[in-house]
């Protein structure tokens, strides 16, 4: 099993959106798949139809009042060859509660190996942070793909992630091996100036930048409000497109990898 984290520190960016249509992609195309939603907001959670979920994550990490459980425990079947690790308000104790815990940093990726046999993809959707949550995250996974929007803010947000990801490769003890997967644009509008300008600096910086984007749909909201990804809700929708396009290119990372 491969572990894809959907990071940036910048909240708005579509992350959750980003996780649930992909792993629809993956899953549609004959992977099995699992989604971790590693935010205690739980959108991913709600947008999968899972409604104040127990158990949870925050029992894999032992936090919030509730009992330690293994990742097996808490996993539940979405659809078919998906299945979600879900969160709840409850665990946005772990990045308190766990900082004074020996190998911290490992909660995560000790939990996805113990399930590593029953999926060919992971898909870790993380919270608009720096905290505990995400640096498991990162810790956890092989690569990192990092959804924005392309507007001067967000440019600066995303310089800021790819120094914390340099700092997880710098580290020895925590994942030298990391990747950045690709920097994925979203709610995109190729005829604003400001759109363009940002994919130009971007690619001008040398950072890693998707060839498809993901353009602003209201759909996408509505999708998730009925417990849907935008690709089984309106899948001629352009954005259900573009992800259909960045499920092709994880495929690829997967076959490339031996893992499909």
């Amino acid at each position: 099993m491969l572990t894809l984290a959907i990071a940036n520190h910048k909240g708005g960016v579509g992350k959750t959106a980003t996780a649930r249509a992909l792993a629809d992609c993956l899953a549609g195309a004959g992977l099995r798949v699992l989604l971790v939603d590693s935010d205690h907001q739980g959108s991913l959670t709600l947008s999968c139809g899972v409604p104040d979920p127990n158990p949870c994550l925050a029992n894999v990490y032992g936090v919030g009042g509730r009992p330690a459980l293994p990742l097996a425990k808490v996993t539940r079947a979405i659809s078919k060859g998906l299945d979600l690790a879900p969160a709840s308000l409850a665990l946005a104790a772990a990045d308190v509660e766990i900082v004074s815990r020996p190998g911290r940093e490992f909660i995560l990726a000790d939990a996805l190996a113990s399930v590593a046999g029953g999926y060919d993809v992971a898909l870790v959707d993380c919270p608009p942070a720096l905290g505990q949550l995400v640096i498991n995250a990162l810790c956890a996974a092989n690569s990192v793909l990092i959804p924005t929007q392309p507007g001067p803010v967000d440019l600066a947000g995303v310089k800021m992630f790819l120094e914390t990801v340099d700092a997880i490769r710098a580290n020895r003890r925590l994942n030298p091996n990391l990747t950045v997967f690709g920097v994925l644009l979203t709610f995109y509008d190729p005829r604003l100036k400001t759109h363009q300008g940002g994919r130009r600096a971007m690619l001008t910086a040398g950072w890693p930048v998707l060839p498809m984007t993901i353009p602003r749909s209201v759909r996408v909201a509505e999708s998730a409000a009925v417990g849907e990804s935008i690709e089984t809700f309106d899948p001629k929708n352009p954005a259900a497109a573009g992800y259909a396009q960045l499920g092709e290119v994880v495929r690829l990372w997967l076959t490339k990898s031996g893992k499909q």
